[in-house]
């Protein structure tokens, strides 16, 4: 059996972090009833009791400890994890924080905590590494927006590469919208992009405009007078004191999306299904080219709680769905793009042979590059997520994403053109201009790689140009 390790950085992180280790408890206590450690549960979870006993599916969870490391630069978020109902689920010597932030400023996370504590990270990330037996994967969860998730957060995943080169290392990025308040967000994204595409092996991007649009949409369909939500109670989904005894932070909700997909992706790690995907699969059937690793994602049936009661999608519409914009959870168009690859992730009760009509039913409306036309991997969960039959989740590796990133570069150079709040990064020891116009220039090549891909749409190459490959 092998073991992943979650690291989360910054406020994002640490929220979004806190929602996946309280579903994912839930998702075991739903099919474990007994309670006992086992290796479902070691894949992300390691017992602290010697005599294997459980966990805490229903008896308490004092005796698991979640194989994670919480990084944050200021002491909020992870205090409130640490007197919340998960308090018991976290090692203290595996949580690292200071007091005064990063202050929206990249360099500060990236230059001057990464160069302060990286010793501590480092340890912290050796001593997580330890208690596994065969370490298999490194998720890594930041925001790009602010300054810890982005500067300190891609600090901590050059770290990863550089102590742990033989491991996968698959990367959520929360991207800030168009709308954000963070005047400096374009200044921290496109920095931070260029270390996610070196120093990553995936990186599935989420946009925080998509997220709202998702809570919207589902909203709407509650207050619309369809088949409403169910909320339990005893939920501890709502926030980190559990249950219901406040009201929902804002981003609760959001948080919870991301939070399911990543339920979804590890699935297949901590249960046992007919056809599961290895964590290393993704990377390796899902990116033909290095610096091409940005996989869409969507996600079918959509709901922010796992208590909440939606109306169950037949079978073969879940599969559509996955391919509906409404279900991304990022905004772009995949179908007027070119795919690359594309993973099926399909938790339930699910046979091949559905996997196999529905990809032979949407194959013709879905353009594939002319050299990977049977770019698609699948696996099989047989443990659906709790309350529902059956999920889907599609990662596309699709130039779609292009469209996006061109955005985020023209936000980037109306700030840049003008030299706005460049002071205040190049005031911070280690950093340099040059760092701006080579983080540009990275955004730039990335964006002209995957305008060379879209070039060949529709045309029959039988050995199409490739594109360079880093040895």
């Amino acid at each position: 059996m092998t073991q992943s390790v979650v690291v989360q950085v910054g406020q994002c992180g640490n929220q979004v972090g806190c929602r996946f280790w309280d579903l994912a408890l839930r998702e075991h206590a739903h099919v474990n009833k007994i309670g006992e450690y086992d290796e479902a549960l070691s894949s992300f979870f390691r017992n602290v009791d010697s005599r294997n006993r459980a966990c805490g599916v229903g008896s308490g969870i004092q005796h698991l400890k979640a194989r994670a490391v919480l990084v944050d630069m200021e002491e909020g978020v992870v205090n409130e994890i640490l007197q919340g109902p998960l308090r018991e689920v976290f090692d203290s010597t595996q949580l690292l924080t200071d007091v005064s932030g990063s202050g929206n400023n990249w360099a500060v996370g990236h230059m001057t905590y990464g160069s302060a504590y990286r010793e501590q990270i480092v340890e912290k990330l050796r001593k997580a590494a330890e208690h596994c037996d065969c370490l298999q994967c490194f998720f890594l969860i930041h925001s790009m927006g602010g300054g810890t998730g982005s500067g300190l957060g891609t600090r901590v995943l050059s770290l990863l590469e550089e102590e742990f080169p033989e491991v996968c290392r698959i990367v959520t990025s929360v991207y800030p919208s168009a709308e954000d308040d963070v005047i400096t967000s374009p200044y921290n994204s496109v920095l931070a992009m260029k270390e996610l595409t070196e120093h990553a092996d995936c990186v599935i991007p989420v946009e925080n405009q998509s997220l709202v649009d998702i809570v919207s949409k589902i909203k709407h369909m509650s207050d619309g007078g369809k088949p409403g939500r169910v909320i339990k109670r005893d939920s501890t989904i709502i926030s980190g004191e559990g249950g219901l005894s406040r009201a929902e932070k804002p981003f609760d909700a959001m948080n919870n999306i991301v939070a399911n997909l990543l339920l979804n992706i590890t699935s297949s790690a901590r249960f046992e299904g007919s056809l599961n995907m290895d964590l290393n699969e993704i990377a390796m059937n899902l990116v033909p080219f290095p610096r091409l690793h940005y996989l869409v994602p969507s996600l079918t049936p959509l709901y922010t709680l796992a208590d909440v009661s939606i109306p169950t999608r037949r079978l073969d519409q879940m599969f559509s769905d996955a391919f509906s914009k409404d279900h991304q959870l990022f905004r772009c168009d995949p179908k007027h793009s070119l795919y690359l690859a594309c993973a099926l992730m399909v938790r339930g009760n699910v046979q091949v042979s559905d996997l196999r009509r529905n990809i032979e039913r949407l194959r013709p409306s879905l353009p594939f590059v002319s050299w990977n036309q049977e770019g698609w991997k699948t696996g099989l969960c047989s443990v659906p997520p709790v309350g529902h039959s059956h999920a889907l989740l599609a990662l596309a590796n699709n130039t779609c994403v292009k469209s996006r990133f061109m955005e985020l570069r023209e936000r980037f150079s109306k700030l840049y053109r003008k030299k706005a709040h460049l002071h205040h990064y190049l005031n911070v020891d280690g950093m340099e201009q040059r760092s701006f116009s080579e983080a540009l220039t990275s955004l730039s090549s990335l964006i002209e790689e995957y305008n060379d891909l879209d070039a060949t749409k529709g045309k029959l190459m039988h050995d199409a140009a490739r594109l360079s490959i880093a040895r």
